[in-house]
């Protein structure tokens, strides 16, 4: 798939992730939601579903991961901030393919597009302050 294909899955997964943590609907019932509701055919689909159900099934893990790297506790974070971090800590420790920069940048950029006017150099600190961690723990 192509690089655009990949970003929309991940814009499209941070929108799920929201939703999961806002709703604690089932991951399940989010996914089928959001791929019935949104035109599919320029998304990588596997990713999406490789993003959200990664996320749900080690939000305590990532969480974890992130924590250390805070200047507050996790509970506190904007709900946007908080989805867009767990989807770049799966990334980040998950998806090795994936380079950890082009993880950052995304990031930043699904800062950007959803959050407060200064979460994407939040999302930016804590994830350059968290890169070592995070990808030490599958290597």
């Amino acid at each position: 798939m192509k690089p655009a294909a990949r970003r929309k899955a991940r814009k499209l997964a941070v929108q799920a992730i929201y939703s999961w943590q806002l709703t604690q609907n089932s991951m399940s019932d989010i996914e089928a939601q959001f791929l019935t509701d949104n035109d599919t055919s320029k998304i990588d689909v596997d990713y999406f579903l490789a993003l959200v159900r990664g996320v749900a099934g080690q939000s305590n893990t990532l969480d974890a991961s992130l924590e250390p790297f805070l200047d507050r506790p996790l509970k506190d974070l904007d709900q946007v901030e908080r989805a867009v971090l767990r989807l770049a800590a799966y990334e980040l420790r998950e998806r090795l393919d994936v380079p950890y920069k082009v993880a950052i940048n995304e990031a930043i950029e699904l800062a950007k597009a959803f959050g407060a006017d200064d979460s994407h150099r939040f999302v930016n600190g804590v994830l350059d302050k968290a890169i070592d961690s995070l990808r030490a723990a599958r290597q």
